[in-house]
């Protein structure tokens, strides 16, 4: 009984050591959007770019904003191996001044938490 039970046990640990290599993995083209310099009012949405570079459906459960001026937007549905989505972020543009907020995004991914880095500058209607 001991050896059957031994035998069940190293099969469990092989199987999960099996599951755990195939597992989504999120690459950003680029992790931070210079917005550079932006006029008072302008459109404010940008977007971050990724692929699921790992061998598991990739599900982004959460996406959230350094501050309420930024409402990042995640997609809904899982992103399979191999295939791009993108995280639509939109920055209040009519607060003038310099723009530095991060966004934290959180999925199933090896790297279960990226923070993405949004910057620039909005000049009000007199160029400040």
């Amino acid at each position: 009984m001991k050896k059957i039970a031994l035998v069940l046990f190293v099969g469990l640990i092989g199987f999960t050591l099996t599951a755990q290599e195939k597992a989504a993995k999120i690459e950003f083209k680029t992790e931070t959007v210079d917005y550079g310099e932006v006029a008072q009012g302008s459109d404010g949405v940008r977007v971050f770019e990724f692929t699921n570079t790992g061998e598991a459906p990739l599900i982004i459960s959460r996406v959230s904003s350094s501050c309420g001026c930024t409402i990042p937007k995640k997609p809904e549905e899982p992103i399979m191996p191999g295939k791009t989505g993108e995280i639509q972020v939109k920055y209040d543009t009519n607060r003038t001044g310099p723009i530095r907020k991060a966004i934290t995004v959180i999925s199933n991914a090896k790297t279960p938490t990226k923070v993405l880095k949004i910057k620039g500058e909005v000049k009000g209607a007199d160029g400040k």
